[in-house]
C-alpha cells in the first residue's frame, strides 16, 4: 500500500517494535487455516482478494440501483398521490361553482319574477320568461321574442346585450342558439338607431353603411318573407362572391348586405322556432282534450317550380341591386322569391311520396368524407369487412349457431339464478360536476350493469296480528345485486371500488357510488338506507372478475323480543 522504508523511516531491522517483518504483508494465518486455504501461495491468495473485492463491488451496486429504484417508486407514488388530491380538489370545485352559478341563475329569475309582478319588468326579464316558458306545457307567448324590442332606447339595448350576456354564461350552454340571435338582432338594431341618429345631425353614417338609401327599401324587401334556409343559401351566396373578388366587385355593398343578412336570418330563426313552439303545444292540448288533429309536421308538396325558380343562389344574387343597380332588377327578384307555392299533402298522397322519396335515393345515407369522421372512429375497410363475414358464415356453418357476444355473455352470468322475489333495478341516479384529469386522453363513458333487486315480507309480530297468507304484507327491499362490466379497463390491476353516501333529500335512502378508473365515468344507483349484512352465509359477496365487479348483500333482520 505504499508505507516504504521511505515514508515510514524504518526497516525490518531497525524499528522500535521489534518486528522483522514490518514491511511485509500481514497474512492472518489462523484464518486462512480455518477457511481452508493455507496452502495457497502469495499469488493466489492476492488473485482471490481481487475476486472478493470485485464481488463486494458489484454487490454495492446492485444495492446502490435497488436503492435508486425504491426512491423512484416513492416519488412516483408521491406524485399519484398528489394527482388524485388534485382530482379531488378540482372535482370539490367544479361541483362549488356549479351550485355558485345555479344559485345565481335562480336568483336572477327570482328577480325577473318579482319586476314582472310589480310591473317594472325590464327587456331580458320578457326574454327569460319567454325562453322558460318553452319546458311548461301551460304557458303560451303567443308574440315573437324580438318584438320585445320595439320601443328601447340606444341604452337599454345596450344594458339587454349585457343582461343577456350574464345569462349566457349563467345557463352554461343552455338555450345558446336563442341568446346568440337575440344577441345579433340586438346589436342590429342598436347600429339602425345610431345610424339613424348620425344621419339626422349630418353625419357621414349613410356613406359609411355602403348601401343606399334609394335600394335600401329594396333590399329588406328581397329578404323580408324568407324562410331561413332561403336566407342561408343566399348568405352562402353572398361569401362565395366576395371570396371570388373582382375588379368591379364593391366589397363595401356586399359586406354591408351580408351584415343585415345575419339579423335577418336570426329573427327568421327565432319565428320559425316559436312556430314549432305553438304547434308542439296545440297538439299536446289536442291530445289530453281527445280532439283529433292533424299530423303535427306535414309532409309539404311543392309547386312545379318555373324556370325562373331554377336559377342557382349565384344567379339571384346577381340579379340584386347594386350601388348602381335600377330598382326593377330588385322587384324582379322578389317575384322570384315569391313564385314558390305550398301545399299539404292529404293522407292518400303519403303511401306515393314515401316512395318517391326512396326511389330518388333519399334514404340512402350519404357518403362522407374522411374530414368528416369524428376523431375517434374506427373506419373499416371493404375488404376486411368482408373476411370477417365470410369467417362468422364459416363458423356458422360448422358449429349450427352463433357465437355469443361479450354483452350476451355478461347479460347471461348475471341472470344466472334469479328467483321471482327479485326484479331488474335499473334506476340510475345523476352525477352532476364530475371532472377526470384523463377525460382528455380517454373518451369517458358509462359501463354497462344489469342490477337486481330482492324482495319479500316481513312477517314481525305486526304483519302477523293484521295479515296472512291469503292477504300478504305489502313486499319490502330485502337486498339488492350490483353487477357492473368494466371490461376495457385500462389498468387492470385495479379494482373497482363502491362509495355509499348519504341521500341529501331523505334520509331514508342512500347513493351508492361505484368508482373503477379511465375509461369508465363513475355510476352511482339510489338504495335504501339500512344497515348491511356482511357475513358470507348470508349472500354477501364483493368481488371483480372477467370484467365484471359483483356487489350483493341482504340487510340486517332483526328479531323482536320482549
Amino acid at each position: 500500500m505504499g508505507w516504504g522504508e521511505e515514508y515510514m523511516g524504518y526497516t525490518n531491522t531497525d524499528n522500535p517494535f521489534g518486528d522483522n517483518n514490518l514491511l511485509g504483508t500481514f497474512i492472518w494465518s489462523k484464518a486462512l487455516e480455518k477457511k481452508g486455504i493455507s496452502h495457497l501461495d502469495e499469488k493466489d491468495l492476492k488473485e482471490r482478494n481481487k475476486r472478493i473485492q470485485e464481488d463486494n463491488r458489484l454487490e454495492l451496486q446492485k444495492v446502490k440501483q435497488l436503492r435508486l429504484e425504491r426512491e423512484r417508486e416513492k416519488a412516483m407514488r408521491e406524485q399519484e398521490l398528489e394527482m388524485l388530491q388534485r382530482e379531488k380538489e378540482a372535482e370539490h370545485f367544479k361541483t362549488w361553482e356549479e351550485q355558485e352559478d345555479n344559485f345565481h341563475l335562480q336568483q336572477a329569475k327570482l328577480r325577473s319574477k318579482i319586476r314582472i309582478r310589480d310591473g317594472r319588468a325590464k327587456p331580458i326579464d320578457l326574454l327569460a320568461k319567454y325562453i322558460s316558458a318553452e319546458d311548461d306545457d301551460l304557458a303560451v307567448e303567443m308574440h315573437e321574442p324580438y318584438t320585445f324590442l320595439n320601443g328601447l332606447t340606444v341604452s337599454d339595448m345596450e344594458d339587454l346585450v349585457e343582461d343577456i350576456q350574464v345569462y349566457m354564461e349563467l345557463e352554461q350552454g343552455k338555450n345558446v342558439d336563442f341568446w346568440r340571435d337575440m344577441t345579433i338582432i340586438t346589436e342590429d338594431e342598436i347600429a339602425k338607431l345610431r345610424k339613424l341618429e348620425a344621419s339626422g345631425k349630418g353625419g357621414p353614417g349613410e356613406r359609411r353603411d355602403g348601401v343606399n338609401a334609394s335600394v335600401s327599401s329594396d333590399v329588406q324587401s328581397v329578404f323580408k318573407g324568407k324562410t331561413y334556409n332561403q336566407l342561408q343559401a343566399l348568405y352562402q351566396g353572398i361569401e362565395s362572391k366576395i371570396r371570388a373578388g373582382g375588379p368591379n366587385l364593391d366589397i363595401g355593398y356586399w359586406e354591408s348586405l351580408l351584415q343585415q343578412l345575419k339579423a335577418y336570418m336570426a329573427r327568421a330563426r327565432l319565428r320559425e322556432r316559436h312556430q314549432d313552439v305553438l304547434r308542439q303545444k296545440l297538439y299536446k292540448l289536442k291530445q289530453e282534450q281527445g280532439v283529433e288533429s292533424e299530423p303535427l309536421f306535414p309532409i309539404i308538396k311543392r309547386e312545379p317550380a318555373s324556370p325562373s325558380d331554377r336559377l342557382d343562389p349565384e344567379d339571384s344574387l346577381e340579379a340584386q341591386p347594386g350601388p348602381s343597380s335600377e330598382p326593377e332588377a330588385e322587384q324582379d327578384t322578389e317575384a322570384k322569391g315569391e313564385a314558390e307555392g305550398e301545399a299539404v299533402l292529404m293522407e292518400e298522397d303519403l303511401i306515393q311520396q314515401s316512395l318517391d322519396d326512396y326511389d330518388a335515393g333519399k334514404y340512402s345515407p350519404r357518403l362522407l368524407g374522411p374530414s368528416e369522421l369524428p376523431f375517434d372512429a374506427h373506419v373499416l375497410e371493404a375488404e376486411e369487412d368482408m373476411h370477417r363475414l365470410l369467417l362468422l358464415r364459416q363458423q356458422l356453418q360448422v358449429t349450427g349457431d352463433a357465437s355469443e357476444s361479450t354483452d350476451d355473455i355478461f347479460f347471461r352470468k348475471a341472470k344466472e339464478g334469479m328467483g321471482a322475489d327479485e326484479a331488474q333495478f335499473s334506476v340510475e341516479m345523476p352525477l352532476t360536476g364530475k371532472a377526470y384529469l384523463w377525460a382528455d386522453k380517454y373518451r369517458p363513458r358509462k359501463p354497462r350493469f344489469f342490477n337486481r333487486v330482492h324482495t319479500g315480507f316481513e312477517w314481525n309480530k305486526y304483519n302477523q296480528t293484521h295479515y296472512d297468507f291469503d292477504n300478504p304484507p305489502p313486499k319490502i327491499v330485502q337486498g339488492y345485486k350490483f353487477n357492473i362490466f368494466y371490461p376495457d379497463l385500462i389498468d387492470k390491476r385495479s379494482t373497482p371500488e363502491y362509495f355509499l353516501e348519504a341521500c341529501q333529500d331523505n334520509k331514508d335512502f342512500a347513493i351508492l357510488r361505484f368508482h373503477a378508473g379511465p375509461p369508465y365515468e363513475d355510476i352511482a344507483f339510489k338504495i335504501v338506507n339500512r344497515e348491511w349484512e356482511y357475513s358470507h352465509r348470508h349472500g354477501f359477496r364483493c368481488q371483480f372478475a372477467n370484467g365484471i365487479f359483483q356487489l350483493w348483500f341482504h340487510f340486517k333482520r332483526y328479531r323482536y323480543r320482549r
